[in-house]
């Protein structure tokens, strides 16, 4: 009997082992054996990375802060400057020549220049222009004096462009207070 349990536990024993391998001789190695690696995707030229040409753009000191009638200072603008304007439904040279009728009484300020090419007006603009209040110790030894305004001369530039087809866009430039003054009169003149 010695020699039957050996000879059925020696297969039984081989069996068990091969079984215990994993078959692998029975698996085919050649396919990850003949696999190359392949080339990296390339990326066309010029989409690689996004524009950065206006990514650093300074705009100029106060721009962000918005006047009374919420004009804020275009990019391009001289510090100090800002440039408001409005919509009109009439075309560009019917509203440059309205704004002409306007400004030639003198109730905006005086016409400096007009370029009819360009449909443009410069205008000396009479703006108050406030004194901030002073402090505490300014008011308790400068004879508490408040605060004071008067009306400073300033340049306002009014364009009119062509917004689509029968459309303008009447634009004005210069300082705050006194663009604000120009764009409020011909918005209520015009009916902007």
């Amino acid at each position: 009997m010695k020699k039957t349990s050996l000879l059925v536990a020696l297969p039984l024993l081989a069996l068990s082992g091969l079984l215990l391998s994993g078959c692998g001789i029975f698996r085919s190695h050649k396919a990850w054996e003949t696999a190359k690696q392949e080339a990296p995707l390339e990326i066309p030229p010029g989409l690689d990375r996004p524009s950065t040409a206006a990514a650093l753009a300074i705009p100029p000191r106060g721009a962000n802060e918005p006047t009374a009638n919420g004009a804020v200072a275009a990019v391009g603008a001289p510090a100090g400057q800002v440039s408001d304007g409005f919509l009109l439904t009439d075309g560009p040279d019917s509203v440059y020549r309205r704004i002409g009728e306007l400004v030639k009484d003198g109730s905006l300020g005086e016409v400096v220049s007009q370029d009819a090419s360009a449909r443009s007006y410069t205008l000396n603009v009479s703006a108050a222009s406030s004194h901030k209040k002073k402090g505490f110790f300014s008011r308790l030894f400068g004879h508490g004096e408040g605060e004071a305004s008067a009306a400073i001369s300033h340049q306002v530039k009014v364009s009119v462009d062509s917004s689509g087809a029968s459309a303008s866009e009447v634009r004005a430039q210069g300082e705050a207070a006194a663009v604000a003054k120009v764009i409020d009169s011909l918005k209520s003149s015009l009916g902007g």
